[in-house]
């Protein structure tokens, strides 16, 4: 008896909701599609892309430093006496830490980079989100979902996209509707790779006192990085 009230309550829930879901409205915009066509997102993917060349031409000048450091080094190293070896290969050592150290404050996580593309992109993507809330309110869309982002639509009916209405609220319509924007340097940023820096230039292992080191860093034995 107690299992038919259940099934019962559960019929009568679902005949309930079933028009309100029914009634439910929603659709999908492609963001990265709505932010190719600003042209202030443009304008910061640029300048974001100026600052990283800047910064990675830096860390390039500092590791020819670090290169010259060495050099000097293994052309003097028969005639400097023990504690003037020790002296400079902690020299070495320091500005290999210290590259690293630079490297990672732009390019790491969190780093100069991360901030400064959060501070000239989050405008853009206020207005957008604001643009979509919008739009959301005006065709009363219970959801609205991002096609460009994390989740997975196998398949989508253009009759809930509402990206042209999104364009159309930001002031960016096109007569052709939900024509690809140009895709390329404009949408996104890459990271440069980490320049083969000090630990290419300087291995950690070479003892302190080789007479003839190899393409090495030297350190003392007992120092520990």
């Amino acid at each position: 008896m107690r299992k038919l009230l259940t099934w019962m309550m559960a019929a009568l829930l679902l005949c309930v909701m079933a028009p309100v879901a029914q009634a439910q409205k929603f659709g999908y915009v492609d963001s990265e599609f709505i932010m190719g066509k600003m042209p202030a997102y443009g304008q910061a993917q640029q300048e974001l892309n100026t600052l990283s060349a800047n910064w990675q031409k830096d860390i390039e000048s500092q590791k020819k430093d670090l290169d010259k450091l060495y050099r000097n080094y293994q052309a003097e190293e028969v005639v400097l006496t023990e504690p003037m070896k020790k002296k400079r290969q902690d020299e070495i050592l320091k500005k290999e830490q210290d590259i690293k150290a630079y490297q990672n404050k732009i390019f790491g996580f969190e780093g100069q980079l991360f901030k400064k593309r959060q501070e000239l992109t989050k405008p853009v993507q206020d207005q957008v989100f604001e643009a979509i809330e919008k739009v959301a309110k005006k065709k009363q869309l219970a959801v609205v979902f991002d096609k460009s982002g994390d989740l997975t639509m196998l398949y989508t009916n253009p009759a809930h996209d509402y990206t042209e209405f999104v364009l159309e609220e930001l002031g960016l319509a096109s007569p052709e509707r939900n024509q690809a924007a140009q895709k390329g340097a404009v949408n996104t940023v890459t990271t440069p790779q980490a320049p083969a820096g000090a630990d290419e230039t300087v291995a950690e292992d070479a003892p302190a006192k080789a007479k003839t080191p190899a393409r090495t860093t030297p350190r003392p034995a007992s120092r520990k990085k």
